[in-house]
């Protein structure tokens, strides 16, 4: 999770043009002036990966907002300033959800962004054993943690018949109805 910029050009300019020397500064698709963005967007929410296979692109899915990937949201791309970062119960998903907290503590993420809370996904069915807790405890004394239980249908990219309480409560915190016929519109 970097908060570093890169300057972007558009495909197919001749070489002679000028290089943009501000990170921020990115050519519009219609050829038109250079505009500048540096803030993030004050629509939506991003999902934010603590790590691969953390469950963002399917809180995407279910939930609409944007998929930022394992990475802070960049204000070039107007991404959204509220956020939610997603890990997995195991204890690799947990340490990494810690080292996203840590970074967020010591200031190591773009200006505006606000943290809504972290979203832990269940690794596998069934109870999590004492140590597992016990650092979820820890996450709660820092930022609100909202769990999602195991779901086995989306597993293979099916819809459960009935959907979690627990996705519908996100839904409602997140301020988006999920995208399936089953829930809200």
């Amino acid at each position: 999770m970097s908060n570093g910029s890169v300057a972007l050009r558009r495909p197919g300019f001749p070489a002679g043009e000028p290089v943009l020397d501000d990170p921020l500064a990115v050519r519009a698709y219609d050829d038109g002036p250079i505009w500048l963005r540096d803030s993030l967007s004050e629509d939506g929410i991003g999902w934010i990966g603590a790590h691969g296979g953390a469950g963002a692109t399917t809180l995407t899915r279910l939930l609409g907002g944007t998929d930022i990937g394992c990475r802070w949201p960049d204000p070039a791309l107007a991404e959204p300033a509220r956020v939610m970062v997603a890990g997995r119960t195991n204890l690799d998903g947990l340490r990494a959800v810690s080292r996203a907290l840590h970074a967020l503590q010591e200031g190591r993420h773009p200006a505006g962004m606000r943290l809504l809370g972290v979203v832990l996904i269940a690794d596998a069915a069934g109870r999590l054993p004492a140590p597992l807790l016990g650092r979820i405890r820890l996450l709660r004394s820092i930022a609100p943690v909202h769990r999602l239980p195991w779901i086995p249908s989306y597993r293979v990219g099916a819809e459960p018949k009935r959907p979690p309480r627990q996705l519908s409560r996100l839904a409602a915190l997140v301020d988006a109805g999920p995208r399936q016929s089953w829930g809200r519109p």
